[in-house]
């Protein structure tokens, strides 16, 4: 069934983090419905612990943290099937030598005339085709995160969480990344400091010491932050 058809809920009830004795965060309680969500605040504030408790990456400490209807603690498994985690560093996500084994193995399991057929399409959509065999650590770092996108993509996720996707980016690959995150067909959860970026969303969440200081429009939780880094 297409993202588009699923239900949107993300839900977090009472959710606390802690690590090594400190409050990472701290009850948390919001649920969101919205196709286009950003997430701002501070660094420090609890934006990241956020954004990886929706895909497993982070266990609440305390409270629950349900996604699509996933329990993340008990269905970590089928979670981490529907969503897809962009990373602030593609680094991190390019796991094989070159862009086409890298999304090949987005596929893995697929019936190879298929894998091949969607890989070819995907470079070429993304303009990476001419890039398909030549060594990952050459691209480009606009290259490397479209990359790390498409990888996603691919798989057609029912949500996507991208933290800070645009951070290390120049202007133009910056805009590139989030035209292409707000036209994606799932719904997307966007971690990022980019102000302009967070105001074409649907809804958003500013996080500030750990605690969530506001929900709702994204005018009115921008000008929230502003007042308070004023």
């Amino acid at each position: 069934m297409r993202p588009e058809t699923q239900t949107r809920d993300v839900a977090l009830d009472r959710v606390s983090v802690e690590r090594d004795g400190r409050v990472i965060l701290r009850d948390v309680s919001v649920d969101l419905t919205a196709s286009r969500i950003a997430v701002i605040g501070a660094n420090g504030s609890g934006k990241s612990t956020f954004a990886r408790l929706l895909n497993g990456l982070v266990l609440p400490t305390a409270g629950q943290v349900r996604v699509h209807g996933l329990d993340t603690r008990r269905e970590t498994s089928a979670l981490r099937r529907r969503v897809g985690f962009v990373f602030t560093d593609p680094q991190s996500q390019i796991l094989m030598p070159t862009p086409a084994e890298d999304l090949a193995l987005s596929l893995r399991g697929s019936p190879r005339a298929d894998l091949e057929r969607r890989v070819a399409a995907v470079l070429a959509e993304h303009g990476l085709a001419e890039h398909a065999d030549v060594p990952a650590s050459d691209l480009s770092g606009g290259q490397k995160q479209m990359l790390a996108l498409a990888s996603v993509l691919i798989t057609e996720p029912m949500l996507i969480v991208a933290d800070e996707p645009t951070t290390l980016l120049d202007l133009r690959n910056a805009r590139r990344i989030a035209d292409l995150l707000l036209a994606a067909p799932a719904q997307v959860i966007l971690v990022t400091h980019d102000l302009d970026l967070a105001a074409r969303c649907d809804h958003a969440l500013l996080f500030e010491g750990g605690a969530l200081a506001a929900s709702g429009r994204p005018q009115d939780v921008i000008a929230r932050y502003l007042a308070l880094c004023a």
